[in-house]
């Protein structure tokens, strides 16, 4: 990642460090308080299952809304217009609805407390070490982006050196969770979704004001970029070029589908969230709950990037000292006064800590359950892997240090989380889907189609994209391919496997393939309340035709 431009240095003073330390402690509060509710291992790792669905819900799109997503979704706004809006409303609602509606149900009812374990379930323990393994590695891979994002932030703006950003940022995340386990992050993801719309509203409002308004935006950047600039889908035709380097087919196949279901489903780091819900029905109307900011979260990300490419028509290009990376701090140096500046810089912190808390979180149940207690120290008392979870949350946040520096090789956070999506979520959708729609797939198949799509999508990426072989205009198509060829593999390694190797007695997979489930007794008692805000049918289809409602201004 290119560093932020050292002429962006901001003018705080002593009422935006008051704001932002009012901000810590509060964080460390909560920590406090949720260490109450700890008792037992899955209070830590799974808040004992214990937890509302508003809850649940907003914790679950601040876990998305990370330090990359504010920057990169900006960043991604000034380099590419409006197509941005492909990530949320192509890339985001209809797979959290799936979520939600088709296999919230088989996550909840199996009473799992990772991803991974559902695996377990369905195929053998090869898919499930496998598959913990690879999860874990990419948690800490993830969380390691966010804290690099976040020491180049700070250092630009506040003029910390790099490694007291990480070391002060990281102690927070670490004592939180450490402390108050997942409600602990929970809670502090609701407080940090408000503080970050707190900081991304008043950049929104005042941007337009300062370019004139939607339409004088719209007509400067048409003037700059060309028409396509401000339209969702224009010059995304088959062999048409954009700057975006992707065509409708790989746009609807490769983000829409592959990538997107992949990430939203299959990640942990979310699930975990829908997975501490009191209820099954609380559990399905997570992801849908969530849905509904995320329409609109977009507009906050991608409105500041448009308005510093009319502000600074150069960003990003090669005379310029600028990088789009650049657009949220720069706006924040023009038009934030102090106070506003403060909260604002508060929210890049909160963004950066819910970003990171929600893969340290998910690592630390994940390698405690999936990998220590299942492989490696087996019937101990509960309070020792209560412990050992807390210990392996350290570990983990010292391991995401060390990776921090592996994002400094990409120039684009973006394109580099897009990139560990596609090696690592991908292949573990493809298995999911199948196992979970197709009774006949084999055990042994699980596991070979996790090596299948992911060699794969890393053969794609780094022999045939990187290599040459095939011309791909940028790094955010050649990812969309890699998701795509990840999930072909891994569909036809299975099917192959499949038709070689025994299938799970079917006794076995009650709860596990669709259509052989049963309602428990508390589905049933919940059927009986019809307020519709509890029928997560009802909310899924409200968020897919709100955000085609929204789309429709943006797709000419």
């Amino acid at each position: 990642m290119q560093t932020l431009a050292e002429g962006l240095r901001l003018p705080t003073n002593g009422l935006d460090y008051a704001i932002l330390a009012i901000y810590f402690v509060v964080v460390l509060g909560i920590g406090f308080m949720a260490r109450a509710s700890v008792r037992t291992s899955l209070d830590f790792f799974l808040s004992g299952r214990s937890l509302p669905a508003w809850v649940t819900g907003l914790a679950f799109v601040a876990a998305n809304l990370g330090a990359t997503e504010i920057l990169g979704m900006a960043a991604t706004g000034a380099q590419y217009g409006v197509a941005v809006v492909h990530w949320y409303w192509i890339g985001a609602i209809p797979a959290m609805v799936f979520l939600g509606l088709v296999m919230m149900p088989f996550y909840y009812r199996s009473k799992v407390r990772s991803v991974p374990e559902f695996l377990l379930q369905r195929f053998d323990t090869s898919a499930h070490l496998l598959s913990s393994a690879l999860f874990a590695f990419a948690a800490i891979l993830i969380a390691g982006v966010n804290l690099y994002a976040l020491s180049i932030v700070v250092e630009a703006l506040l003029g910390w050196p790099q490694w007291v950003a990480i070391v002060v940022a990281g102690l927070f995340v670490l004592v939180y969770i450490t402390i108050g386990g997942l409600s602990s992050a929970i809670y502090n993801e609701v407080l940090q979704f408000f503080v970050i719309l707190a900081a991304l509203i008043p950049l929104t409002v005042l941007g337009l004001k300062r370019v004139g308004g939607w339409d004088a935006m719209s007509d400067s950047l048409t003037k700059q970029h060309g028409g396509d600039f401000m339209t969702a889908w224009g010059g995304t035709g088959i062999g048409d070029a954009n700057p975006l380097g992707a065509n409708w087919l790989t746009i609807i196949l490769g983000l829409g589908f592959v990538l997107s279901f992949g990430y939203w489903t299959t990640n942990f780091a979310e699930v975990q969230r829908a997975l501490s819900a009191k209820n099954l029905s609380a559990a399905k109307r997570t992801p849908l709950i969530a849905a509904f900011p995320k329409i609109f979260i977009v507009f906050a990300v991608m409105i500041p990037g448009l308005v510093a490419a009319v502000i600074v028509p150069k960003i990003g290009t090669p005379g310029s000292d600028l990088t789009y990376n650049d657009a949220i701090p720069l706006l924040m140096q023009e038009l934030l006064p102090n106070g506003v500046l403060g909260i604002a810089v508060t929210g890049l912190l909160a963004a950066f800590m819910a970003g990171m808390a929600a893969n340290v979180s998910s690592f630390n149940t994940v390698f405690t359950t999936d990998i220590w207690q299942r492989y490696v120290v087996k019937d101990k008392p509960d309070t020792y892997y209560l412990k050992f979870g807390r210990l392996i949350t350290a570990i983990g946040v010292l391991a995401s240090i060390g990776t921090a520096f592996i994002a400094a090789s990409f120039s684009n956070i973006m394109s580099y989380l897009q990139t560990l999506f596609s090696f690592f979520n991908v292949p573990m959708f493809v298995v999911f889907i199948i196992g979970m729609f197709w009774k006949r797939a084999s055990m042994k198949s699980g596991v070979w189609g996790l090596v299948a799509g992911t060699a794969a999508a890393m053969v794609n990426y780094f022999w045939i994209y990187k290599g040459g072989i095939i011309d791909i205009p940028s790094d955010q198509g050649a990812n969309f391919v890699s998701a795509i060829v990840g999930f072909v593999a891994g569909a036809v390694v299975m099917v192959v496997v499949t038709l070689f190797t025994a299938p799970k007695p079917e006794a076995e997979l009650a709860g596990l393939v669709y259509g052989t489930e049963s309602p428990s007794p508390d589905e049933e008692l919940e059927e009986a309340d019809r307020a519709w805000y509890r029928k997560p049918a009802l909310l899924g289809w409200g968020a897919i035709v709100l955000a085609a409602a929204c789309y429709t201004p943006y797709s000419f």
